[in-house]
């Protein structure tokens, strides 16, 4: 048996990814603070989510996940957080169409705010500095000042996370969310792509759907589930202090519950079956990812997954892959067939970003389009063979019209990079190659679901 789970039983753990804070006394005044704060999100969200998940883990759903990378202070603006939103909105109505299955809807947002790094240190033009940890922990300019962790930080990111998870709590059920004004946007988005005949027939196909319910009395004043959605949060569970200081009791259940967001992960770098991050994890009652990489050991996957999930509950474990174009169709086979081994109920993500980052001539990281498109399909291609469900994409994108990831039907180019390069740490789709992401993984959904025909005359061909 497991030794007794209390919210602190992670401290007398090995832990990585932790900062240094210079006062002990000041981390433990603003955690106490923390303490008493109203959660963030709620026991009975908390639910729902794994019940939406433990249908993806089934087959009878997909999941989209996306966001920032890691979000910013500064970046908190009702414009943007809206138009990330509307992205994802956009996104899980098309591919709702494709999979003919309903999405499940998680943001990267309202608590993004932390980042592993590789190197506690950053050296530049001889000076040495800690690294950049996220703006909950310290801040992104290069200077001594900047680069030490403060907790107080901590406190502006629950109350940005608590603002936002507000903003997007109206936006879900006051009308902004509602299918018809979505599909309006992606018709929008269609006419202007240059590649508008391959994305044409799949919009109005779904335009002629949305017109034909309407016909028989489905609509917006009559469902609520057209003019409403569900939206979830997540993040990465990676700043322990802040995690241990949102976790509260849920009063109908008696369970704890990580109140910070619906949905937390543990990353490639601390997912240690005897670490920290995995011992905090494991008495929570949420909704939990695992970051499966080149270096998961096959022979470790089972145990972690006994430790995170001993009964098997679906909904409970979500495997986030994040291989590489050039690598998931030999990594990722051996580990669908050990969890397929074990009965083990899983929801399987492809994270095709995290796998794929290059540098530019100038030593600026950026993404290929191509590349993350290529790990997509390998993942679909070694779900099919394995006789798994490929259950979701996670992208980390933005509403915004940024030029951090080259390719797309646009066309960026390494030359593009420096016109609107804003991400502080990896870059992200914008809001079109977002877009354009969905329709094509729409297209291989759709594609996969349809029946083979195998009759002589096409076998003949």
């Amino acid at each position: 048996m497991p030794p007794p789970w209390t919210p602190d039983s992670w401290r007398r753990r090995p832990i990585r990814q932790m900062p240094a804070y210079p006062d002990a006394a000041r981390l433990a005044a603003v955690e106490d603070r923390l303490c008493r704060y109203p959660p963030l999100v709620f026991a009975g969200e908390v639910r729902r989510l794994k019940a939406a998940l433990a249908g993806a883990a089934e087959g009878h759903a997909f999941v989209l996940q996306g966001g920032d990378c890691a979000e910013s202070f500064q970046d908190f603006t009702a414009n943007i957080i809206r138009d990330t939103f509307r992205v994802l909105l956009q996104m899980a109505v098309v591919l709702t169409f494709g999979a003919s299955l309903p999405v499940v809807k998680l943001g990267r947002m309202a608590g993004q705010f932390a980042k592993p790094r590789s190197s506690d240190t950053e050296t530049r033009d001889g000076e040495t500095l800690p690294s950049y940890r996220g703006d909950i922990i310290n801040g992104p300019e290069f200077t001594a000042e900047d680069r030490v962790p403060d907790p107080a930080r901590m406190e502006t990111a629950y109350f940005q996370s608590a603002g936002m998870l507000n903003l997007l709590r109206a936006f879900a059920t006051g009308g902004y969310a509602d299918l018809h004004e979505v599909h309006r946007w992606n018709l929008g988005f269609v006419a202007r792509s240059p590649l508008v005949e391959r994305y044409q027939d799949l919009a109005h196909r779904i335009d002629e759907t949305l017109a034909f319910m309407s016909a028989c009395g489905i609509s917006s004043r009559t469902t609520p589930q057209i003019h409403n959605t569900d939206f979830f949060t997540s993040h990465e569970a990676l700043l322990l202090p802040y995690e241990q200081a949102l976790t509260r009791v849920d009063s109908t259940s008696g369970d704890w519950y990580g109140c910070s967001a619906h949905f937390l992960w543990v990353g490639d770098r601390t997912r240690q079956p005897d670490g920290a991050h995995v011992e905090f994890l494991r008495g929570v009652r949420n909704p939990i990812g695992i970051k499966v990489g080149p270096t998961t050991p096959v022979e470790d996957l089972p145990s972690l997954l006994e430790t995170l999930n001993p009964k098997n509950e679906p909904g409970r474990l979500t495997l986030i892959v994040r291989m590489g174009a050039d690598k998931v169709g030999r990594l990722l086979p051996p580990l669908l067939r050990a969890v397929k081994r074990e009965g083990r109920s899983v929801v399987w993500i492809c994270d095709p970003m995290h796998g794929n980052t290059i540098a530019s001539n100038a030593g600026v990281k950026t993404r290929s389009f191509d590349s993350i498109l290529a790990e997509v399909h390998g993942f679909f291609d070694a779900h099919a063979a394995e006789g798994t469900w490929a259950g979701g994409v996670h992208v980390e994108m933005t509403g915004q019209a940024v030029t951090e990831c080259i390719g797309g039907a646009h066309g960026l180019t390494m030359t593009d990079l420096g016109e609107r390069y804003e991400t502080f740490c990896d870059p992200r789709l914008n809001a079109e190659q977002s877009l354009e992401m969905a329709f094509l993984v729409a297209e291989e959904l759709k594609a996969r679901r349809e029946p083979v025909d195998r009759s002589p005359a096409v076998a003949a061909r």
